[in-house]
C-alpha cells in the first residue's frame, strides 16, 4: 500500500505513534509519505520507503494567522495524486482530519481523478478530551470525526469518551499504541551500569518519571511522592523531558530541600540507558488516554505507579504489574512505592509481569491490526 501518515512531528505521544507506525508499515514493504511542517523527531535514520513532505506556508500581510490547515490540504492532494497514494491517515483530529476531509473532497471534484481516496482518523487523547472540547472546535471536531472513512482510538476508554462525549454513533476501532520490545527492554551493558553509578552511587533505588510537563501531567506530585519515599528507602529522582510545570517542579525541590537528590534531564534520546536503570515509574496523570510513557517503562520491566483515569487501568493491572490509586493520592501512591522497592521477592514479580505485559503491545501484534484496518477501509 501506499499511505500517507499527517502527524505533529513533535515529542507529544501522537507525533511518536505515528513516526513509528510508519517506519514499522515501511519494513514491511509499505510506501509511506509524511506529510507534516517539520520532519518528526523519531524519523531519525535512513529507512527505505519513507518519504518526508513539509506543508510550506507562506505569510501574507492580509493574514493576521498562518493558513496551515488549508497548506496541508493542499498538500495532502498534491502528494496523493503525484505518489499515487491509497489512503491517507490523520494522527490527532484537530487540524490533520479536517485538512484530510478537505483533501479528500477536493480530489473527488476533479475529473482526471480516477482513484476514490479515502482518509481514516486516528484519536491520541487530548484532542478529544481537552482541545476538541472547546467551543470553538467542538462542530469542526464532530463534523471531522463523523465524515472520516474510519476511526480508530488508542483505548477503549477514549473510544467511550469520543462517543459520550461527541454523541457519534460512527464505529470506532479500538488499535492500541505499541512498541518496540526489541528495543525497549532492560540493558546490563557498561553504559547502564555507568549510568546507574553516576546516578545512584551507594546503589539507591531510582524512580523515573517521563513527560512533557504540562500541569495534567501533574509532576509535582511525583515530587511530594518521592519526598515521602525517601524517608523510608534511600532513593534518588529521575525526571525526563521538558515543558511550561518544569521551573515550579524545580522550585518545589528547593522548598522540600531534596533538589539534590532530583535529577532533571530535559529531553532524552537515551531513554532505554535511563529506563534500564529505573526500579519504579510513576505516572500520576490528570488525564492519560493510553500512558505510552508507561509502557515504554514496562517494557523495560520496570512496575508502575499510576493514576485509575483514562486508559492506565487497561495498561497497568494492579497488583500485576504496579499499582493504581485516585488521582492526588500521594499518600497512598507513596506507600505503594515504599511497599514495592522494600519487598525484593514482590518486585521480582512485578517486574517480570510486567514486562509480559508489555509484549502484548509489541509491533507484531498492533501493526497487523493497522494494516487489517487500511485494507477494510480501502475496499469500502
Amino acid at each position: 500500500m501506499k499511505i500517507g501518515i499527517t502527524c505533529y512531528p513533535t515529542y507529544g505521544g501522537s507525533g511518536v505513534v505515528a513516526t513509528e507506525l510508519g517506519k514499522a508499515l515501511a519494513l514491511r514493504g509499505h510506501e509511506v509519505h509524511f506529510i507534516s511542517y517539520a520532519m518528526p523527531t523519531r524519523l531519525n535514520g535512513y529507512v527505505d520507503n519513507i518519504f518526508y513532505h513539509e506543508v510550506e506556508i507562506n505569510n501574507y500581510p492580509l493574514f493576521e494567522f498562518p493558513l496551515y490547515s488549508i497548506a496541508l490540504s493542499s498538500k495532502m492532494v498534491e502528494v496523493t495524486k503525484f505518489y499515487d497514494l491509497d489512503i491517507l491517515h490523520a494522527h490527532y483530529a484537530i487540524p490533520h482530519a479536517t485538512s484530510a476531509y478537505l483533501a479528500r473532497e477536493i480530489l473527488k471534484s476533479d475529473t482526471n481523478n480516477v482513484k476514490d481516496i479515502k482518509f481514516i482518523t486516528t484519536l491520541h487523547g487530548t484532542d478529544i478530551t481537552l482541545t476538541g472540547l472547546e467551543p470553538s472546535f467542538l462542530p469542526t471536531m464532530k463534523f471531522s470525526i463523523e465524515k472520516s472513512d474510519g476511526v480508530t482510538a488508542v483505548s477503549k476508554f477514549l473510544k467511550d469518551k469520543t462517543q459520550q462525549q461527541y454523541k457519534i454513533d460512527k464505529e470506532i476501532e479500538v488499535i492500541h499504541n505499541f512498541i518496540d520490545i526489541e528495543k525497549y527492554k532492560r540493558q546490563d551493558d557498561e553504559k547502564t551500569k555507568c549510568f546507574k553509578k553516576n546516578f545512584a552511587p551507594n546503589g539507591e533505588k531510582i524512580l523515573v518519571h517521563t513527560s512533557n510537563f504540562r500541569a495534567l501531567k501533574r509532576v509535582q506530585d511525583v515530587i511530594k511522592i518521592y519526598n515521602e519515599v525517601r524517608e523510608t528507602v534511600d532513593s534518588k529522582l529521575i525526571l525526563i523531558g521538558d515543558g511550561p510545570e518544569r521551573s515550579d517542579c524545580e522550585r518545589l525541590g528547593r522548598e522540600l530541600g531534596i533538589s539534590e537528590d532530583i535529577k532533571f534531564m530535559g529531553k532524552q534520546d537515551a531513554l532505554v540507558e535511563l529506563l534500564s536503570i529505573a526500579d519504579l515509574f510513576i505516572i500520576p496523570s490528570q488525564s492519560e488516554s493510553f500512558g505510552l510513557s508507561a509502557l515504554e517503562a514496562m517494557s523495560c520491566s520496570v512496575p508502575v505507579i499510576s493514576s485509575s483515569v483514562g486508559g492506565l487501568p487497561e495498561l497497568n493491572h494492579h497488583g500485576e504489574t504496579g499499582y493504581i490509586a485516585e488521582i492526588g493520592d500521594v499518600e497512598r501512591m507513596a506507600k505503594y512505592a515504599i511497599e514495592i522497592l522494600t519487598n525484593e521477592k514482590r518486585y521480582g514479580i512485578l517486574s517480570k509481569n510486567a514486562r509480559k505485559r508489555a509484549e502484548e503491545f509489541s509491533e507484531e501484534i498492533i501493526v497487523p491490526q493497522y494494516e487489517a484496518f487500511y485494507e477494510k477501509i480501502i475496499a469500502g
